[in-house]
């Protein structure tokens, strides 16, 4: 379908009852719609176009899409009516498309639209223009962010900012499996803080709060990229490191120890101090989650028998 413009005083030949009926079902929808002819001059734009856009019919009929008037642009920013318009696109293969892009609405706030566009068909069989269906997409952005966010937090802990237990154990899985398939070098260290109770009974929650959370910064100020902290549990943090030997094992190891003892949370008006213990292992062939998990852990606790402030390995 497609209106035609006609001089006012003129009746146009192309409204019939037919016609009429149309337009009137397309204004009764929320999406807007606007079809071009293949020169992209929009020939018809209705009322949900209208209330999504700020601009009326009278405001748009006979421009054409290029002209800019809702400035498309894509996540990325980039102009969709200049370069990359999908009506033209359409108009030239003759497949539908859909897209996620942002309006410019009259007001000049952008407003994220859905679009579908697919290309209007003459009766033998020629493409004759295209129209284009788009609806706000503010909602869906917004469920998508939440959706993001949820994930987000589900691997996040809340009180340290570091992936969480469950995201740990996920990465000891992948590690184990690099190991199998690529025989890649990984060590895993278990830490626990040392004497950590009488941190929150002598400053309080807060201040153990902020030496857990000084904890975190010190040991991801030394990963590489590819490197993994997590909170394992209470005062306990698991550290994955790939490719890297014993011998550099041990020496990060040593190096966070280090650290972590030499730096200092405040709490009414006093410096607070920890260490920690640790243990620390490669994964080796064969490994499972469990038997890594279970080796490193043993080896944290056999430095707590030995005085705490220690790293064993095994």
């Amino acid at each position: 379908m497609s209106i035609e413009e006609t001089p006012a005083s003129q009746p146009n030949p192309m409204v019939t009852p037919q016609s009429t009926f149309h337009e009137k079902l397309l204004d009764s929808l929320y999406d807007g719609v606007y079809f071009v002819d293949l020169n992209r001059k929009i020939l018809y734009w209705n009322r949900g176009a209208e209330l999504l856009t700020g601009f009326s019919a009278e405001e748009v009929v006979g421009k054409y899409c290029f002209d800019n008037i809702l400035s498309h642009v894509s996540d990325e920013g980039c102009s969709l009516c200049l370069n990359g318009c999908p009506l033209a696109f359409t108009m030239q293969d003759g497949e539908r498309r859909e897209h996620d892009v942002y309006l410019r609405h009259k007001l000049g706030h952008r407003v994220p639209v859905s679009v579908r566009c697919a290309p209007i068909v003459g009766d033998d069989g020629t493409v004759t223009g295209a129209v284009e269906v788009f609806s706000d997409a503010t909602a869906k952005r917004s469920i998508e962010r939440r959706v993001g966010e949820l994930e987000h937090l589900a691997f996040l802990d809340s009180l340290t900012g570091v992936p969480n237990r469950r995201y740990a154990e996920l990465k000891v899985k992948q590690s184990i499996q690099e190991v199998e398939l690529f025989g890649c070098s990984i060590g895993v260290l278990m830490f626990d803080v040392d004497h950590f109770k009488l941190v929150n009974d002598n400053f309080g929650h807060n201040a153990g709060d902020d030496a857990l959370r000084s904890i975190c910064k010190t040991i991801t100020h030394h990963l590489r990229s590819g490197d993994t902290l997590g909170r394992w549990g209470g005062e306990e943090f698991l550290v994955i490191v790939h490719d890297i030997s014993p011998v550099r094992l041990e020496a990060f190891a040593n190096r966070c120890r280090i650290l972590i003892a030499e730096s200092t949370t405040h709490a009414a008006g006093q410096q607070i101090r920890v260490t920690v213990s640790a243990g620390a292992t490669i994964i080796k062939p064969g490994d499972s989650e469990q038997s890594a998990i279970k080796r490193v852990d043993r080896l944290l606790y056999r430095s707590k028998s030995s005085g705490r402030d220690c790293i064993t390995f095994g």
